[in-house]
């Protein structure tokens, strides 16, 4: 049985998150379920950007996608769902 999954699709710039990080306030606060951060090689949000967002989620993980944009789930579906996928079994298999 696959465990339950809430996708959040909003988009913060990079801009947004470096500003609520100085001012102190955690855009990830209250997310306790595990969560994966996409960064992509070509996106116009910086990869080593996009790792760090990860680590701001107590259950937080990167996956890097060195061949696709901002839309890497069009521009290398293979490698996109296959570390989508992935994540998801991990999570599944350690559940609580």
């Amino acid at each position: 049985m696959i465990a339950q999954f809430h996708i959040l699709t909003h988009h913060f710039s990079a801009c947004q998150w470096a500003k609520f990080k100085s001012v102190g306030v955690s855009i990830s606060r209250g997310i306790s379920v595990p969560t994966l951060v996409i960064g992509a090689k070509y996106d116009t949000m910086d990869p080593e950007h996009m790792k760090w967002m990860s680590t701001q989620f107590p259950r937080g993980q990167y996956l890097y996608c060195p061949n696709e944009s901002h839309l890497a789930m069009y521009d290398d579906q293979e490698a996109f769902f296959e570390g989508l996928i992935g994540w998801i079994k991990g999570v599944d298999e350690n559940k609580e």
